[in-house]
């Protein structure tokens, strides 16, 4: 017969490093979170909630997209106009000052553009010229009633189209934009001069070729 050994009694084999009554509170721990769980990705409350905070975000995200295209189209628009209003009020300068630079001109197409008065015009014009001011006009082009205005007309043998033969006062321009166009005497070709011409050529053309003869 077997005797056992007072005061001590069997127990399970526990893993090292384990505390024997860990067990328990873990496995206890792991069954309450697996409901939890399911309950979220199940309960329709939840997802429907989840569905509004998305499209919410959504809708902000939108408007705050929508907010940032319109401050720089209105940035855009602020520097357009400014620009805008910055040549425009260069152009209305420039304008009141092409009566000086027309003085000017004549006073040098006369010789009189001399000691300080020639400094001070030539400092002038640069100013201008870097104002952006450019003049056109001049003698031999052809008449564009957008950039001259004609205020002598004539007729001559030797053009073939409406010319400019005078420059009375130059033009200006800002750009693309004209202050003031030229102001020139035009000539025209002499009335009936192409009729002329279109009845002589046939003539020439037979003696050219040796036509036939009479008799």
């Amino acid at each position: 017969m077997t005797e056992e050994t007072p005061g001590f009694e069997e127990k399970p084999d526990v893993p090292s490093g384990a505390a024997p009554d860990d067990a328990e509170p873990k496995a206890a721990s792991e069954e309450g979170a697996a409901p939890a769980g399911d309950a979220t990705s199940q309960d329709p409350g939840l997802l429907a909630q989840l569905d509004q905070v998305r499209t919410a975000l959504g809708e902000r995200t939108a408007d705050l997209q929508r907010l940032q295209a319109e401050y720089q189209n209105y940035r855009r628009r602020v520097e357009r106009d400014r620009i805008a209003v910055k040549e425009i009020a260069i152009a209305n300068l420039l304008t009141e000052l092409l009566p000086v630079l027309d003085d000017i001109g004549r006073a040098r197409e006369h010789g009189e553009l001399v000691g300080g008065f020639k400094s001070v015009a030539e400092s002038l014009e640069t100013v201008a010229a870097k104002m952006g001011l450019q003049q056109f006009g001049k003698e031999g082009e052809p008449f564009d009633p957008t950039v001259h205005e004609a205020l002598m007309h004539s007729y001559a043998p030797d053009v073939t189209e409406t010319t400019c033969v005078a420059i009375l006062q130059p033009g200006y321009r800002i750009g693309e934009r004209t202050i003031r166009p030229a102001r020139v005497a035009v000539a025209e070709p002499q009335p009936g001069a192409q009729t002329v011409k279109a009845e002589e050529s046939p003539e020439g053309d037979d003696k050219e070729s040796g036509g036939p003869e009479e008799g």
